[in-house]
């Protein structure tokens, strides 16, 4: 994650937008390790980001397991309406993936996953003078 913040600024990505493709990325290469990476010894993640005009074009490749089905799961929507301890504790990425992004895709191809995506620039991505 250190070296997409640092290509973040580098870019004079805004903040509002640098959190986005956090949170985003975080939710990606934390669903890889619990389930892709799932009793497996070791592995491997590139992360690829591109400044587009109007926003980030972003791919993370790994060689886990595939997603169930082959497909990006629908979003799960936790009951909410529930006691403050009784709040269920995930369920939550796919949803924040999905509203976070756009052009959500997935594909496996030669054994390795290919989860692609794009974060929105702010006003397409030109500079206010």
């Amino acid at each position: 994650m250190a070296a997409v913040r640092d290509a973040l600024q580098v870019w004079e990505i805004d903040q509002l937008t640098a959190g986005a493709v956090e949170i985003v990325l975080a939710e990606v290469l934390n669903n890889i390790v619990e389930h892709a990476y799932v009793d497996l010894m070791s592995g491997e993640i590139c992360v690829w980001i591109e400044r587009r005009t109007e926003d980030l074009a972003i791919a993370v490749i790994d060689d886990g397991r595939p997603l169930p089905g082959g497909t990006i799961p629908d979003p799960c929507e936790p009951d909410l309406d529930v006691a403050t301890p009784d709040l269920p504790e995930g369920g939550f990425g796919w949803g924040l993936i999905r509203t976070l992004s756009s052009g959500l895709s997935y594909r496996r191809m030669s054994e390795r996953n290919r989860l692609a995506f794009r974060i929105p620039l702010p006003n397409g991505g030109i500079d206010d003078p």
